[in-house]
């Protein structure tokens, strides 16, 4: 079965929040057969910086949904946005 990956751009709910931090909690909640690929850090704006984060999920319907609904879960998670979903 082939692999998908799903680049998501995480915004923590403010400039207090330690992206290493924010980073293990969102590696944490990823449902099972999902892993996190690589993550970088991104500037925004006025100090406040967001994570992009790519991670592989198998091929099945609605596998990027449950990556959403993992990480929006996580404390210290402002909003998500899906930027890109691609097969590999």
């Amino acid at each position: 079965m082939a692999k998908v990956v799903v680049t998501v751009k995480v915004f923590p709910v403010s400039t207090d929040v330690p992206l290493d931090q924010l980073l293990e909690k969102i590696r944490a909640s990823l449902p099972e057969g999902t892993e996190l690929h690589s993550s970088e850090k991104v500037p925004i704006a006025f100090g406040l910086n967001a994570l992009r984060v790519n991670i592989l999920v198998p091929e099945e319907e609605g596998g990027a949904s449950h990556v959403e609904k993992a990480i929006s879960s996580v404390d210290d998670v402002s909003e998500i946005e899906v930027e890109m979903v691609r097969r590999i």
